[in-house]
């Protein structure tokens, strides 16, 4: 197994130890190219993401986001991989969508990160068509659980609120806290891609979303974390509903999220509470 991170905002030691790791940029073709041989299935992960921070930086976010999977793709391509899963993100649909967001829905980015995403989409289908390299195109919803970023400006909801409420501070709301997501724990996550790595069912260019069976609001998040809360302006490029129609992941992957939603908020506490104390 090769690990290609360049640490941006990864940390080596949660790399597994018996993989070889190689610190390198997706963005550089030629330095990764020779790590694709003799791969059976590459799982692209790499990204800059998060939309507020693409809102700052479209031009960081769009090189890394979309150049760097055209040289994943790339890479795999050349050196003969037999499958290419890639991860993008529900930010691709429309944003008047409601209910259950299935994969036949219209897309409508409203974001750098979203329209980032659904290019490497298109550039995955396209590749797929061209090249003979079958890339399956996964849309996760809000993934989270223990190892999420807490430390950044721009972590996810999850991260923010378990760091506000250790700091004994309110947790700060964009919006009315009516907002829902999808959100779906990172085993469930790791299992849907390890299915799709291994389902004789997929030919390649299919997208598969994967989500949680129930919508939460960002309220009810705010509930199982505990403390005071703070309502602010809505924030620009987010969505204000997302769930998940996973009919599609159940039918070709055999796949349906097994944690809930409050065991995971559980799950991911109890962890933050050893590291966020060392």
């Amino acid at each position: 197994m090769v690990v290609i991170d360049n640490l941006a905002t990864g940390k080596k030691e949660r790399v597994n130890p018996q993989a070889q790791f190689e610190q390198l940029d997706i963005c550089d073709l030629e330095n990764i190219r020779p790590l694709f041989d003799g791969v059976d299935i590459v799982f692209h992960l790499a990204a800059i993401p998060r939309v507020p921070y693409s809102m700052e930086n479209p031009t960081e976010t769009t090189k890394a986001n979309v150049l760097g999977s055209v040289n994943v793709f790339k890479a795999a391509a050349e050196a003969g991989c037999r499958r290419v899963i890639f991860a993008s993100s529900s930010s691709v649909y429309a944003s008047t969508n409601t209910g259950a967001l299935s994969e036949d829905m219209p897309t409508n980015p409203i974001s750098p990160y979203a329209l980032q995403k659904l290019t490497g989409e298109m550039f995955a289908q396209l590749f797929t068509k061209i090249y003979n390299i079958p890339i399956i195109i996964l849309r996760y919803f809000n993934v989270y659980g223990p190892g999420i970023d807490f430390n950044s400006d721009y972590s996810l909801v999850i991260g923010k609120f378990l760091k506000l409420n250790k700091q004994g501070k309110p947790l700060t709301i964009f919006g009315d806290g009516e907002q829902t997501r999808g959100f779906t724990y990172i085993d469930d996550v790791v299992q849907a891609n390890i299915l799709a790595g291994q389902s004789e069912k997929l030919k390649g260019g299919e997208i598969i979303n994967i989500g949680g069976s129930d919508s939460q609001s960002v309220n009810r998040l705010a509930e199982l974390i505990g403390g005071e809360k703070e309502y602010l302006s809505p924030r620009a490029g987010d969505q204000l509903h997302s769930k998940a129609d996973i009919s599609k992941a159940n039918e070709l992957l055999g796949w349906q999220p097994e944690v809930s939603f409050e065991e995971g908020v559980k799950r991911t506490k109890e962890w933050f509470s050893q590291v966020s104390s060392l």
